[in-house]
């Protein structure tokens, strides 16, 4: 459901930067480890933005995969869905470095 909250403040977003123009699509960046469903954003968006400039815009999700970073050894990687653990030293002290974003990248008007 927070989902919801969170389409309404990209609604927003593009709404105060759009000015009166109408919205032909926003464009999302959305990092692997955000808990952000597509679908369901889009499902809101179809809803909240009937009546408003943005009504009959597109939403485009841009996915940005996770990385991680180990505090023991430095090395940067991608995880697996099996592990977190760095695949240079073996530690499970890992930080996440990428892929928690959650962004709108621009926004397209007529």
């Amino acid at each position: 459901m927070h989902e919801l909250s969170v389409t309404q403040s990209v609604l927003d977003i593009a709404l105060a930067n759009a000015g009166a123009r109408k919205i032909k699509q926003v464009n999302l960046v959305i990092g692997q480890f955000s808990s952000i469903v597509d679908d369901s954003v889009q499902f809101y968006w179809d809803m909240i933005t009937k009546g408003t400039p943005a009504q009959g815009s597109l939403l485009h999700f841009e996915r940005i995969a996770g990385e991680m970073t180990c505090r023991r050894c430095g090395h940067v990687f991608h995880p697996t869905d099996e592990t977190f653990e760095c695949p240079s030293c073996s530690s499970p002290l890992v930080k996440i470095s990428k892929g928690e974003e959650f962004q709108v990248e621009s926004i397209d008007v007529e």
